[in-house]
């Protein structure tokens, strides 16, 4: 006996291990993906998210009026709507959409145009603590940003046709306020010592007697009638005609010179003005869709009828993306109000509702989310995937390595120090593909010494952006001359490259002859390993070429979003990829209070090229315009370009119909997974 219980035990050891299969062979046989996606998802809720991991899964779970073609860049197939029966007017200003009856939700409820209507009108929502960073996606549609950023102007004397004066003229008064003139950032200062670029901030609002005093501006509180004339003119004017409050609008109605009005403007139009937005502060802020008049509306369950800003020949690219997705209405209603946010249940695994080729079949954090098919779903017979796991690894290295262990059908990216290894050992499996997407840091401009545009250039010039490319990342990136990568018939400006020279020149003329005096400055990016190598290559480029120390701070996902939704940095590693094949997916993020600027840099010229492009419908002049643009911004670099981005992963050769597409938005429908 003594004898015989070794051998039993290895026959069985021998037994198990023959018969043991990896996670790959498995979920084939299951028929279910199973893909890294990089981090925890901050949400399910498609209007409050923003990033590309949790697109992965809205993707999944979601479809909007159409969807990306599996294979062509810039092409779509039907999605709630039937491709083939769009209609839209001969400008592009204004399109209809006919629904498919059979789009189900996937408890077996219906998709109307009612819940598009009423998912751009959740999305859009003015409530200043509905926290959306993605609304701006909406302001396509006509009067969308009105609403939005509760323009009362606009909404309550613009859109009226009988108003005595036209909203093209009306709107040169100083509506929206000038964030360049916020006391804030003049506390600490005095007026007579501010250098000629900041005091031609104040000159469209103050005489040449008007003094002043930032002190007092920030030490009054709500206290404005003590304030002098000139501190009135400051306040009054960085708020904004629309964000007075009522007592502020008492005020001005009996002293119309406190804010910048246009010329053409008299007397008794500025009266009317001020006593409409009064009328709607006395009657208690009543909510203003229907007098916004915002371009989208139902004309039956199964027609959706959009209108836009300007001439959008673009806007099924742009209708792809999942801020244009419909979100359940009998949903979210049952569990909340119709822009309750973080603290409705309505995305919990038991709750949520989608009407996309999947649903949720659980989420167990920090460990997988995964998706299975949605009976209910309208082209239920053309999905391929029985489901979806998606896995939240952080590190790139782990996930490289659970490929190679069959634990993976797909990473999300291959570290920059594996690739040559990738480029040998798994030859075949490796993608190397363009993505349209830009790696860049914003900016704080809010603090000194970042709120001097010399300063952010020293930063940007002293970016070996070569070297990061070509010794860091090894994967085909490209030094970024700007915040719009090259496609199409888009040129970039081309205004930003390594010069560490006339690097440190600018650092001197902005008054720092010794960086022993440069203030302590900190480096925000996530707690990825990749992250923290990038951090330290430009860390180690400032010390190099600039002579100063920068502390580099790490923070999980939601930490390092939220610091840059606070202000709470100085300099943040970031990047962007295009939501759509339009450099406007660029331009659009730093319009003034943007939802995704988080540098707190404006520019009214800036966005009246924007407006410009918007009513052009020549394709070579607007792309003029959109550059004109681009150049604004990077005269005052507010973000500093790094690389233009390449996408580095890999995947298994029986995952099939996963073809290269310039923004790396791949239809799980069409997904297959080969068992032969």
């Amino acid at each position: 006996m003594i004898r015989i219980i070794p051998l039993l035990a290895t026959t069985a050891l021998a037994f198990v291990s023959c018969e043991r299969r990896s996670d790959i062979e498995i979920a084939n046989e299951e028929n279910i993906l199973i893909i890294g996606n990089s981090n925890e998802p901050k949400g399910l809720d498609p209007h409050l998210v923003s990033g590309v991991l949790e697109s992965n899964i809205i993707r999944a779970l979601f479809e909007g009026l159409v969807v990306d073609h599996p294979s062509k860049d810039s092409h779509s197939v039907d999605g709630v709507a039937f491709k083939d029966q769009i209609k839209h007017s001969d400008d592009f200003t204004e399109w209809t959409f006919h629904l498919n009856p059979e789009a189900k939700w996937s408890d077996g409820v219906a998709v109307t145009a009612h819940d598009f209507v009423f998912s751009y009108k959740r999305l859009l929502s003015p409530d200043p603590n509905w926290p959306a960073k993605y609304a701006e996606m909406l302001y396509f549609l006509k009067n969308g940003e009105a609403y939005h950023r509760s323009k009362l102007g606009h909404i309550l004397c613009g859109n009226d046709p009988d108003f005595p004066l036209v909203w093209e003229t009306l709107r040169e008064a100083n509506f929206e306020g000038d964030s360049k003139i916020k006391p804030k950032k003049f506390k600490g200062k005095r007026f007579s010592e501010l250098n000629e670029q900041d005091l031609k901030k104040f000159s469209p609002y103050l005489t040449g007697e008007d003094t002043p005093d930032f002190d007092q501006l920030n030490s009054t509180g709500s206290d404005f009638e003590s304030l002098s004339t000139a501190n009135k003119k400051v306040l009054f004017n960085s708020i904004g005609i629309d964000k007075l409050n009522r007592k502020q609008l008492l005020h001005l109605k009996d002293n119309l010179s406190l804010i910048k009005w246009s010329d053409s403007i008299t007397t008794e139009v500025k009266q009317l003005v001020i006593t409409r937005i009064l009328s709607h502060h006395d009657a208690g802020k009543p909510k203003l869709w229907d007098k916004a008049q915002v371009g989208v509306s139902a004309i039956n369950d199964s027609t959706l009828r959009l209108k836009l800003r300007g001439p959008t020949p673009y806007l099924l690219e742009v209708a792809k993306h999942y801020t244009w997705y419909p979100v359940p209405k009998h949903i979210i209603l049952k569990h909340g109000k119709i822009n309750t946010a973080y603290s409705s249940q309505w995305t919990k695994p038991e709750n949520i509702v989608s009407n996309g080729p999947f649903k949720l079949k659980s989420w167990r954090t920090n460990h997988l989310l995964e998706v299975e098919r949605n009976p209910h779903y309208w082209d239920a017979e053309e999905v391929k995937l029985d489901g979806i796991r998606y896995l939240p690894i952080r590190n790139y290295y782990t996930e490289t390595r659970m490929f190679g262990d069959e634990q993976l059908h797909l990473t999300y990216t291959v570290p920059s120090e594996l690739i040559p290894m990738a480029k040998e050992k798994y030859a075949a499996e490796l993608r190397q593909e363009s993505y349209i997407g830009t790696r860049f840091l914003r900016v704080n401009t809010l603090n000194s010494p970042f709120d001097n545009p010399k300063v952010r250039r020293a930063f940007a010039l002293a970016i070996d952006q070569k070297s990061i490319c070509e010794e860091i990342l090894q994967g085909g990136q490209a030094p970024a001359s700007g915040i719009v990568p090259p496609f199409g018939d888009y040129k970039p400006p081309g205004l930003i490259k390594f010069d560490p020279k006339k690097a440190k020149a600018l650092l001197q003329e902005s008054g720092y002859e010794s960086t022993s005096s440069f203030p302590d400055i900190d480096l925000l990016t996530t707690n990825s390993d990749s992250g923290l190598r990038e951090a330290e290559a430009l860390q180690a480029m400032w010390q190099k070429h600039l002579g100063i120390k920068v502390r580099i701070q790490q923070r999980e996902w939601s930490t390092y979003l939220q610091n840059q939704y606070d202000f709470n940095y100085d300099i943040v590693v970031a990047g962007w990829i295009g939501d759509y094949l339009d450099p406007t997916t660029f331009l659009e993020l730093w319009v003034t209070d943007g939802g995704n600027n988080n540098t707190a840099w404006s520019s009214k010229t800036f966005e009246d090229l924007l407006r410009k492009a918007e009513k052009t419908s020549d394709i070579t002049t607007r792309m003029a315009i959109l550059s004109e643009a681009e150049k604004t911004i990077m005269n005052d670099i507010p973000v500093l370009p790094i690389y233009w981005y390449t996408t580095n992963y890999l995947i298994r050769p029986e995952v099939k119909n996963w073809n290269p597409l310039l923004l790396n938005n791949h239809p799980f429908k069409f997904i297959e997974i080969d068992k032969n």
